[in-house]
């Protein structure tokens, strides 16, 4: 039997057999920024319930317009990483406002959002430590545990009698670090963080919080889930992205000026990848201003959050435990999901299917993500034509 490399590969025909059957969700390419209507390349404008945009900021004209400014002054790359010629006054501008925004002393960003868990908990992984791990943290935590040389537990998801029972069989005089997503990317429901706050107290443990999808919606000005619950002091890591509410590219990760120290000097996805490019660094600037100017931004998403939550509920739709925008769509069946998904986008509406290995087959969902810039009008026309779908499929009554 031929098992080279290129011969396993070439076993793996699962996305061929999907496009076969007309059921394959993935890489629809989009010919226009990322808005609540958005033209695809086929030529078609669709309802675009997909994205993680929350502010709808990523094609914002004030966003546009610092980044070109930003490539007329410092050019298109950095040519290199931040520890050696990539690091620009504007980094480090960014940092001091990032670590001020959610009250902490210092922080760093790096290329991506994936890089930033990546780097970070891999580093703070000790030989001698432990990482603890919510079940359904973000793979980009999984992977930094891999990568550690600490001991990895994981516990039941949002689970506190999980999570303790794993802190006691922990070393006590080992370091310890307990990772969690502040808001769950697939479930849109939030980490039980003055628990965990106090476990931490308890067992002596760090706390770190991937606020992915928690910064620029929860807390003052969208300062995030630590903010939210009043627990900033509390959290000694909080992790962001760029790439949803700051409507750019890219990640950082604030917390006391001794573990930024060490990430700075330890982290090899930040040492070893050329830095965020000057474009992606002045769109985040410019996110952040908006986020601190517009309070009403956010106080418009809370509402149609609000509204697209009884809207689903109203008519019969499984949400699970969702507090946020996020709206998770349950419909326990891979093949129906990837149904609905070919259904809505030939009715005019894009949505994303959650199947295995992400979730389990019993937790298999559509993903419906609110921006602030969508209207009720758009709710309620996504939420008619996902009713009717979702009851020809037997999924809803």
């Amino acid at each position: 039997m031929d098992n080279s490399l290129k011969t396993l590969c070439a076993r793996y025909t699962a996305p061929q057999e999907a496009q076969h059957t007309g059921l394959y969700p993935y890489y629809k390419p989009i010919s226009s920024g990322q808005n609540p209507v958005v033209r695809m390349a086929d030529g078609r404008d669709v309802l675009m319930f997909g994205s993680n945009s929350y502010l709808g900021l990523s094609d914002d004209p004030r966003l546009k317009e610092a980044a070109k400014a930003a490539i007329d002054k410092y050019g298109t790359s950095c040519s290199g990483s931040r520890f050696l010629n990539g690091t620009l006054d504007i980094h480090q501008q960014l940092e001091e406002r990032l670590a001020q925004f959610v009250g902490k002393d210092d922080a760093v960003t790096f290329s991506t959002g994936f890089q930033v868990n990546l780097g970070v908990v891999s580093t703070l992984g000790g030989r001698n430590g432990y990482i603890l791990l919510d079940d359904t943290d973000h793979a980009c935590i999984i992977d930094g545990s891999r990568l550690s040389f600490s001991t990895v537990y994981k516990f039941r998801h949002n689970d506190m009698d999980s999570l303790e029972s794993k802190l006691r069989n922990c070393a006590a005089d080992a370091p310890k670090l307990i990772v969690v997503d502040g808001v769950y990317s697939m479930l849109g429901d939030l980490c039980p963080l003055p628990r965990i706050c106090e476990l931490a107290e308890q067992y002596d443990a760090a706390v770190m919080v991937d606020d992915a999808h928690g910064l620029g919606v929860f807390g003052r000005n969208g300062a995030g889930t630590a903010d939210h619950f009043g627990l900033t002091d509390k959290v000694d890591l909080i992790m962001g992205t760029f790439s949803k509410s700051f409507g750019s590219l890219g990640g950082f990760i604030a917390g006391d000026k001794e573990y930024i120290n060490y990430i700075k000097h330890t982290a090899r996805s930040l040492i070893f990848s050329a830095s965020m490019t000057p474009a992606a660094v002045a769109a985040a600037n410019c996110a952040l201003d908006i986020m601190q100017q517009e309070p009403e931004r956010i106080e418009h998403l809370w509402e149609i959050t609000h509204y697209a939550h009884k809207a689903f509920r109203d008519n019969g739709f499984d949400i699970n435990a969702t507090v946020s925008p996020i709206i998770p769509l349950m419909v326990r069946d891979t093949e129906k999901a990837l149904m609905v998904v070919r259904q809505a986008y030939e009715a005019g509406v894009f949505i994303t299917p959650v199947i295995a290995p992400a979730v389990p087959e019993r937790d298999v969902l559509i993903r419906f993500a609110l921006m602030a810039t969508h209207t009720t009008a758009q709710i309620d026309e996504a939420v008619e034509k996902l009713t009717v779908i979702f009851k020809n499929l037997g999924i809803i009554q």
